[in-house]
């Protein structure tokens, strides 16, 4: 009983965090940068079970669907482009179960960097490839569009797993300390 409190106190954090940074188009008129791919490898470290995933991922397509409905100038093509989050996200939620237990900062680090450039890769190149957005786009034209927006979601991503990694730090270290001074 009490894993699956906790289980849903982080799973409640993970979707706040998601709403104020995915949802920032509706919840806000100061924008915040989307945490969804760094939401999901944070879940897959702490959450591992497959429902939650899926939890996740229906949330952020609620968003979605939630900022099409409210804000007609946000334009997000809910289509077969739109889907290449699924994998994106999956992949995220894999590298977090893999890394689940690590202590180690430079393993952190290196997992999230490979998985953010897999993701980006994945995610964008399925919109820009099956969306419909750009007729008759080849896949050399593809990535190179994709690039682009390469460095901004990279440090966006990469920020929001290194402050979750600072802020667990503190945490573990606070704990560990309290501990330590009652015995």
């Amino acid at each position: 009983m009490k894993i699956i409190k906790s289980e849903m106190y982080l799973l409640a954090i993970l979707f706040a965090v998601m709403i104020l940074t995915r949802g920032s188009h509706i919840t806000t008129v100061y924008s915040l940068p989307d945490a969804s791919f760094a939401i999901f490898l944070i879940g897959g470290m702490l959450l591992k079970k497959p429902k939650w995933f899926i939890a996740l991922f229906m949330l952020s397509v609620v968003i979605d669907f939630a900022a099409l409905s409210t804000n007609s100038a946000y334009q997000i093509p809910i289509n077969l482009g739109y889907w290449g989050l699924l994998p994106s996200y999956g992949i995220m939620w894999f590298f977090g179960l893999r890394i689940a237990n690590t202590r180690s900062f430079l393993r952190f680090a290196a997992f999230g960097v490979i998985a953010t450039l897999i993701t980006f890769v994945i995610s964008t190149q399925t919109y820009n490839l099956l969306s419909g957005t750009f007729s008759d786009i080849t896949i050399k034209e593809s990535i190179q569009t994709g690039w682009e927006y390469l460095p901004q979601s990279f440090i966006y991503t990469i920020s929001y797993l290194l402050a979750y990694w600072g802020i667990q730090s503190l945490f573990k270290r606070q704990f560990i300390s309290k501990k330590a001074t009652a015995l």
